[in-house]
């Protein structure tokens, strides 16, 4: 047959998408995955820390204990520890020219004696309001007009005070909790107690601010200090004049 001139031009043309086309509708060649890692069980990593009989409690327990004794403990300091507890008052500041609170002190023999001063401060504000009023007014008993000083030994008196060593008997068992073990340590009240708290307050006067709190403590231990002061002074002076303040 006699073709176009241009036939095979054509045709060859037409051959050529074809086959291009014909690619471009064949199935996509098999992906090759990677071969999936191997079990995490099968992994062993070497590790220079690990025992050779394998972790457990124990070996666990004694290296937490090695690395705990390797961290070095802080110093505690009981002259920094006494003068950021409540009490120090502008201009006389942290003052305890005796050295009881020394920095070789331990915490719980500090908390033992602010225990120790605010119960005398207690007492003596008591005292100092007491002294002076039983000898003008003292409906209770009949002490033949005595001098404070002297009227714990009257006769009226010496039943009385029975009843006052046990009230304060009951208050000092409780107080006796606040101690720590006697046979891990002698005179020092626990950390978690705070010194002077009986639990007691039925007019619910005790701030539940911090600073505010502080400050009453502050308030209380210089007045209980004043009363100390002055109770030592009324006595001093009956014993000398043997008569009463006023």
């Amino acid at each position: 047959r006699n073709f176009p001139p241009d036939f095979s031009k054509n045709h060859a043309t037409m051959l050529s998408f074809v086959s291009s086309t014909s690619n471009a509708f064949a199935a996509p060649a098999r992906v090759i995955r990677p071969t999936a890692a191997p079990a995490a069980a099968s992994i062993r990593l070497a590790n220079e820390m690990e025992p050779e009989e394998g972790w457990n409690v124990d070996n666990l327990t004694d290296m937490m204990d090695t690395a705990s004794n390797s961290v070095a403990p802080t110093t505690f300091n009981g002259a920094t520890f006494a003068a950021a507890l409540p009490g120090a008052t502008a201009p006389l500041g942290y003052f305890d020219p005796l050295n009881f609170c020394s920095a070789e002190r331990d915490e719980e023999t500090i908390r033992f004696l602010r225990e120790v001063e605010i119960k005398h401060a207690r007492v003596a504000m008591l005292a100092a309001l007491g002294f002076p009023v039983a000898e003008q007014f003292h409906p209770l008993f009949a002490s033949d007009d005595a001098p404070s000083y002297v009227a714990f030994q009257q006769t009226p008196l010496q039943t009385f005070w029975p009843v006052v060593v046990g009230v304060i008997a009951v208050a000092e068992v409780f107080s006796v909790f606040t101690f720590e073990n006697p046979g891990t340590k002698l005179w020092g009240i626990r950390k978690d107690h705070v010194p002077g708290d009986l639990g007691f307050d039925p007019l619910g006067l005790k701030p539940s601010n911090a600073a505010a709190l502080a400050e009453m403590q502050t308030k209380e231990l210089n007045n209980g200090r004043l009363a100390m002061i002055a109770i030592a002074g009324m006595v001093v002076q009956e014993g000398i004049t043997g008569s009463k303040l006023f």
